[in-house]
């Protein structure tokens, strides 16, 4: 199998994705890294490690507004003083669901215009799931080749990434694109109530969007899915009465929700990806009470956008199949977040991607199936044709943890590199079509 070395790769729109990847995975480090973009990415490493204790040290929970002002305005001055047109952004188009905060977290937003043609966006977040007061008992730490502290994997290397990446490119005094966008949000971690609108927006604007996520610390990857994330709410209203006395009088939403949940146990669809998985239930207030109301919530993942609706019209056509008469069954169905599908552009930028990372002998895998979580790289795409990816960050472990997150020191180098050389090559039109 020939070896792939040079930015274009018409060969591999003939293959099947899998050879595609097997063929440019291959290719050896026989092409040298480009210069001084090698170089600056390794200059960069204390620096970007200097960025990550600033970032981790402000708590920014989703609904800690206080916090999210904090970290952003410190995100914006970074990008202003890299040369950007750099603004804080209050959300005014907000998708309310079960959990949206009253306030959501602000976005900031930075854009840098060159000289060329080709516009590219970098997205992270920087909000995370830890509650006001934990970083006390767990401040940011290095550990050898360990960087911990909440959030740092999830998502703060992005934000790193993103500003050491542009720091590189401003280095090297590098515009040839058309306009190169940042767009940071604080409410990633709730669904994105309040940026969805505006990734959806500008992502329609870009010819390539990069998304930050981290990679994972079991090697280097690239993904070109996520699956999309929806959420099932019932609720059942029945009538309460003595359980010892006089059952007979009430109407048992227990017992209704209990048939409900029953006759909806097989909405899943191995075949499409389509998963319905029943959570959480609640029901009653006393034990000696027919219970009045039972409530239930689901978990739901898709791997298209398309099951969303059928998913819908099959919830409103079971809950008219009642158990108990005169119960009222309502059911509401939230999209949380659109799956990120794949496609031939992202297919052939990611093998793309695959041939910078071999110029410093690197290895990078390309993932073309969701693996189960949600990004925001699927609303970035979801008014485009345009390739976005995800997975621009450092490789982290521990999401979520509040006691294991960390980033592995090692990939800064090397994911400087291949961020910095992927806006470069397609900014001159050197990453293939």
């Amino acid at each position: 199998m020939p070896s792939v070395r040079r930015p274009r790769f018409p060969a591999l729109r003939a293959l099947p994705f899998a050879l595609a990847l097997a063929a440019a995975g291959a290719a050896t480090a026989h092409a040298a890294p480009v210069e001084p973009a090698y170089q600056l990415a390794q200059q960069e490493k204390p620096a970007l490690i200097a960025t990550l204790k600033d970032l981790v040290s402000i708590e920014s929970g989703s609904k800690d507004i206080e916090g999210l002002d904090r970290i952003a305005a410190l995100i914006r001055d970074r990008l202003a003083a890299l040369g950007g047109d750099a603004k804080l952004v209050e959300p005014t188009e907000i998708y309310r669901m079960e959990d949206t905060p009253e306030k959501v977290g602000k976005m900031v937003m930075a854009q840098f215009k060159g000289t060329g043609r080709r516009n590219i966006m970098l997205i992270a977040h920087m909000d995370t799931v830890y509650l006001r007061g934990m970083l006390a008992q767990q401040p940011f730490r290095v550990d050898g080749d360990r960087a911990y502290g909440l959030g740092i994997a999830d998502d703060k290397n992005g934000v790193a990434v993103i500003l050491h990446t542009v720091a590189i490119l401003q280095k090297m005094k590098f515009k040839d694109y058309g306009t190169l966008t940042v767009l940071i949000n604080g409410d990633e971690e709730i669904s994105s109530p309040g940026a969805r609108a505006m990734l959806t927006k500008l992502g329609a604007q870009q010819d390539a969007v990069f998304s930050c996520e981290a990679t994972r610390v079991t090697g280097d990857r690239l993904s070109l899915a996520t699956s999309g994330i929806g959420a099932i709410s019932l609720k059942v209203e029945g009538k309460a009465s003595h359980a010892g006395s006089a059952p007979e009088l009430g109407r048992n939403a227990l017992y209704e929700l209990s048939h409900q949940i029953l006759q909806m146990r097989d909405l899943s669809n191995p075949d499409t990806g389509l998963k319905v998985n029943w959570t959480i239930s609640s029901a009653g207030t006393n034990r000696n009470v027919i219970p009045a109301v039972a409530t239930a919530q689901a978990d739901v993942r898709v791997l298209r956008t398309a099951d969303y609706d059928g998913l819908e019209r099959t919830l409103q056509e079971r809950i008219k199949q009642k158990l108990i008469p005169n119960t009222r069954v309502e059911v509401k169905f939230e999209r949380r977040r659109p799956p990120l599908e794949v496609t031939q552009a992202a297919r052939t930028l990611a093998a793309h991607a695959q041939g910078i990372y071999s110029e410093i002998g690197e290895k990078l895998m390309v993932y073309d199936t969701a693996e189960g979580g949600g990004t925001d790289a699927a609303f970035a795409a979801a008014g485009t044709k345009a390739p976005v990816i995800e997975r621009f960050g450092l490789r982290g472990f521990g999401a979520h943890s509040n006691d294991a997150e960390y980033v592995d020191l090692n990939s800064v180098t090397p994911r400087l590199y291949l961020l910095t050389r992927m806006i470069m090559d397609v900014s001159q039109d050197k990453a293939g079509k």
